[in-house]
């Protein structure tokens, strides 16, 4: 290698050709060559290209005229490209702490020691906080620090371990996905037809069919054999060596090292028999052992496609294009990448909405489907928030944008299917360590079989150990959780709800405790004031009201919803407003000349300052002034039309069910009487629920449903958590499951998907067990030749991949008999 890159003249640097300074330079190592360069930017450029096997930039460059060289391959100048800000916006999201996210394609990915290479890599670096790489769907998820580390840093490190490491985008994702396809179904081919010519005639030497040939014909076979099996081991077997080689260089052993091994033994075995003439030849072990096992990858890829697809195709369907109004009034066609905030664009009846905004139109009929699986159009007035990849049904309508790319909720619900294809459950993990550890065995098992067996027969322990090699390889086993995993979420996705944490999986076979709230829960959020009372003298009702309006104009709490339908609060000045999560709001009122404090809230929080508003029973929501009580209004809501039935489903399931609520214990009480709930705690603090759902943890694992801002600390202490789609952003975040379509009886579905996913999972990991650990004796008395071995390792991948798939054909069957 170091003679087929070309020298630069004497006193010239290696990298930019520029002269080196007088002190001689720097060094840097290329092609095992110690090299001379001018500066610690071109030793760093060449150490990378170097890295990254881009010799090619320095072995094929003219350098007649240097200043017409570019300093930096196209291949790395691509990958910088990624650090532009503007670039950056369309597939990354950035945190409150100021990280940034985003969810790279890797391509390569054969394993989970794959995984764990990269993600040991990328957890070295400064400023990564953190990698996850899911071998399932083959991306990485990471969280890093802009300031600290560039993207493009990350990519080269990928790119350094021999991955090609790129950007997610759901839009290409079909042609990537039909990329890999056909190249397994070119490998799968030519390692297909080689096994049926090589069969023939391995079965016409096995069987005596050509027992009368002389040992030169018989040679000739051979001869036809090798030439048929060369293309297999070369070609087609090819993925399994870069997989191999990618685990030893992790020092984490996957299963394509005793893989590998045995296709090279069994190959070069027959070859040597074959040039040496005496012997036994197994070329067709080695053609039907590749083409089984291209054959179960090529059937993984596609389950793969199929767990996946649902969560592209969401942000497939943004359009590429929007209609923006101008400053005139005129209509102008626009990128949807790049609109922005305050932008108003009209959608016609029939396309799809590109980006979150407010409905300015009076009203519209939405279908919402793509993001809650409900078909039924959604009607939405004027002012309410319409969603990206939605469709407009009924009218023309105008949408003020108030956020595009990954910063809408659909963007957001792929990066929660992400999110939970990266994490893996405990005992997916614990099934990835077993076969990691399984391989390590294997191997140390075939060498003691190859030692004994040299014994007792040594010219069967060759091919008595390939057996061993082939049988007992853990494919099964490795496959058993990834699969099982990917198809629950899956089937959860097609149902509305996204599990953004695969731990809950497990944790929720043994939960039988609860812990509901009410407001927006078990209530359908719709909320109305049934009756209301003016208790000053001093103001009228109208001033009253305004008050009441501006004040709760600050809270996102669903009780503060109907005081919007009060007057418009324009006389109302207030200064120093002060949000009480779960208790109310203070503030500062002018009041003509008066300056005073005003508070609206709940019972308890009034009380504070007039301890006799605990002796107005009828009111959950109370307006006072430090001197008097202004007003008391009694806001009702229903209870949601499914709650009833799945509360009852969920006791006799075992459920322990308690109601945690800020609101007054007369309304919890009687919202508890009509559900049969006999444990109830009512105007509780976020601090006062976080230590009741600690308190029950004692006793065992909590399941907390919320939907408030003021229940995301709460959700986050619970062991499992459940919200809703039109939950406070703070619950979306804190939740370890979503239900997109605001269904209470989504927790049954959840229980039941769950529940069926981990029944599939253990025996998936139950019969891979059985099956290596099984065939170990019969393989090592050599009662298995090796394309028996390779048929029977195959057919025990088949059967757990099949065995998952019943995620998918259950969920079909399920939607057909609605």
């Amino acid at each position: 290698m170091p003679s087929a890159l070309p020298h630069p003249p004497a006193g010239t640097c290696f990298h930019c050709l520029q002269p080196l300074p007088d002190n001689g330079g720097y060094e840097v190592t290329v092609a095992n060559e110690s090299r001379a360069v001018c500066c610690y930017g071109c030793q760093a450029v060449a150490q990378t290209i170097d890295d990254q096997n881009l010799l090619h930039f320095y072995q094929f460059r003219d350098t007649s005229n240097p200043l017409q060289i570019p300093l930096l391959p196209e291949e790395l100048q691509q990958l910088e490209a990624y650090d532009q800000s503007e670039l950056q916006d369309q597939f990354t999201q950035t945190t409150t702490a100021g990280l940034k996210t985003t969810t790279l394609s890797i391509e390569g990915m054969t394993c989970a020691a794959c995984a764990w290479l990269i993600e040991q890599q990328l957890q070295r670096l400064d400023g990564v906080h953190k990698a996850q790489v899911n071998a399932t769907t083959e991306r990485v998820l990471i969280c890093w620090q802009p300031e600290q580390v560039k993207l493009s840093t990350l990519l080269q490190q990928i790119a350094g371990l021999g991955y090609r490491a790129l950007p997610f985008q759901a839009a290409t994702q079909e042609h990537d996905f039909k990329r890999r396809r056909r190249y397994f179904v070119r490998r799968i081919g030519i390692a297909g037809l080689a096994t049926m010519q090589v069969m023939m005639i391995a079965v016409a030497l096995y069987f005596g069919m050509v027992s009368e040939l002389d040992p030169t014909m018989r040679q000739f076979f051979w001869w036809i054999s090798l030439l048929f099996a060369t293309p297999v081991l070369l070609y087609s077997a090819q993925p399994f060596y870069m997989s191999a080689l990618r685990s030893i260089q992790a020092k984490q052993l996957n299963m394509d090292v005793p893989v590998s091994l045995a296709l090279l033994s069994a190959y070069g075995a027959s070859a040597y028999a074959t040039f040496a003439n005496q012997g036994e030849v197994y070329f067709e072990s080695v053609s039907m052992f590749t083409f089984l096992l291209l054959v179960g990858r090529y059937l993984e890829l596609l389950a793969k496609q199929r767990a996946i697809a649902t969560a592209a195709n969401l942000v497939k369907l943004l359009p590429a294009t929007a209609q923006r109004e101008t400053s005139d009034g005129q209509l102008e066609a626009i990128a949807v990448h790049k609109l922005k905030q305050g932008d108003v664009v009209r959608v016609l009846p029939g396309q799809t909405l590109p980006a979150d905004g407010q409905l300015l139109t009076a009203q519209a009929a939405i279908n919402e489907s793509m993001l809650t699986g409900e078909s039924v159009p959604v009607n939405h007035l004027h002012g309410q928030t319409v969603y990206a990849g939605t469709l407009n049904q009924a009218q023309p309508i105008r949408v003020m944008v108030q956020a595009t790319q990954q910063s809408t909720v659909m963007a957001k619900i792929a990066a929660m299917q992400d999110q939970a294809l990266a994490n893996k459950p405990k005992l997916a993990l614990h099934a990835e360590r077993l076969a990691n550890q399984f391989v390590k065995q294997l191997l140390i098992l075939a060498a003691l079989t190859f030692l004994v067996w040299s014994f007792i027969e040594p010219q069967e322990a060759f091919w008595v150990t390939l057996a061993v090699l082939v049988a007992t390889c853990p494919c099964a086993l490795a496959l058993a959780a990834p699969t099982a995993v990917t198809g629950v979420i899956h089937r959860l996705n097609k149902q509305g709800i996204l599990l953004r944490n695969t731990d809950a999986i497990e944790a929720l076979r043994d939960c039988r405790t609860l812990v509901v709230d009410k407001t927006g829960t078990l209530t359908s959020g719709k909320f109305s004031i049934a009756e209301q009372s003016y208790l000053s003298e001093r103001y009228p009702p109208a001033v009253i009201d305004s008050l009441a309006r501006a004040l709760e104009q600050h809270s996102e709490h669903p009780l503060a919803a109907p005081f919007a339908s009060f007057a418009n609060p324009e006389q109302i000045q207030l200064d120093n407003v002060k949000v009480e999560l779960g208790a109310g709001i203070e503030a500062l009122w002018h009041d003509d000349a008066l300056h005073q404090h005003v508070r609206i809230g709940n019972t308890r929080y009034i009380s504070e300052w007039h301890p006799q508003a605990r002796n107005l029973p009828a009111a959950n929501v109370i307006l006072a002034t430090r001197n008097e009580i202004l007003a008391c209004y009694h806001v009702t809501d229903t209870l949601r039309d499914d709650v009833p039935a799945t509360l009852a489903a969920l006791r006799k399931l075992g459920f322990e069910i308690i109601m945690l609520t800020g609101d007054s214990r007369s309304n919890a009480e009687q919202v508890a009487k009509q559900l049969n709930i006999t444990q109830v705690k009512a105007e509780c603090l976020p601090e006062d629920k976080l230590a009741f759902v600690r308190e029950q943890q004692r006793l065992g694992p909590v399941l907390m449903i919320g939907d408030g801002i003021n229940d995301g600390p709460v959700m986050a202490q619970a062991d499992i958590s459940m919200t809703f789609g039109h939950a406070a952003d703070l619950a979306r975040q804190a939740a370890d499951i979503v239900a997109m379509r605001n269904d209470f009886a989504a927790v049954t579905t959840l229980l039941a998907s769950t529940r069926k996913s981990r029944r599939i999972l253990k025996q998936n990991i139950t019969w891979a067990l059985l099956y290596n650990v099984g065939i170990i004796p019969i393989a090592v008395l050599g009662l298995v030749t090796p394309y028996i071995a390779a048929i029977g390792m195959s057919l025990s991948s088949l059967l757990v991949l099949v065995n998952s798939l019943r995620l998918y054909r259950s969920d079909t069957a399920t939607k057909s008999s609605r």
